[in-house]
């Protein structure tokens, strides 16, 4: 894993360059918009950058489930869930920020992603925000 930094970058954290599998979900006004599959390019406290299927729009919801390299108990794959909102999106890379996140076991048989699961934490989430800018008079969401 390289960790970078150059001298003309004005961001504050460092970087790291960590390559892995992820599957994201987009959403725009609290209704899923695009999912796929991609890869991280690099990854820091505040932020992932990352690939997509197709071109994203910034400003919608993400959330991103990124293989994790350590197993638990040496013996379970874990997966980093991460909500964010998108930054910038360059064709098929985007780069999104870490608002929340939570980590969750996964199976040790591969399955194919399934998106239309009944997993509604990047809903949840958004409705949450909505929720709590509506009571400090926010329009952003």
């Amino acid at each position: 894993m390289q960790l970078f930094n150059t001298g003309n970058d004005r961001r504050a954290k460092f970087r790291f360059a960590i390559e892995r599998e992820i599957r994201y979900k987009l959403a725009e006004g609290g209704v899923v918009v695009a999912a796929g599959s991609g890869h991280t390019i690099n990854m820091c406290s505040g932020g992932v950058a990352f690939t997509s299927e197709q071109a994203l729009t910034p400003g919608g919801f993400v959330e991103l489930a990124v293989s994790w390299p350590v197993l638990l108990d040496d013996s379970c794959p874990m997966r980093l869930i991460i909500l964010g909102r998108l930054l910038r999106c360059d064709g098929a890379t985007a780069i999104c920020t870490i608002d929340k996140y939570e980590f969750r076991t996964q199976s040790r048989a591969p399955k194919q992603a399934v998106y239309g699961r009944s997993d509604v934490t990047l809903q949840r989430w958004v409705e949450s925000i909505r929720k709590e800018n509506s009571k400090t008079g926010s329009a952003r969401v």
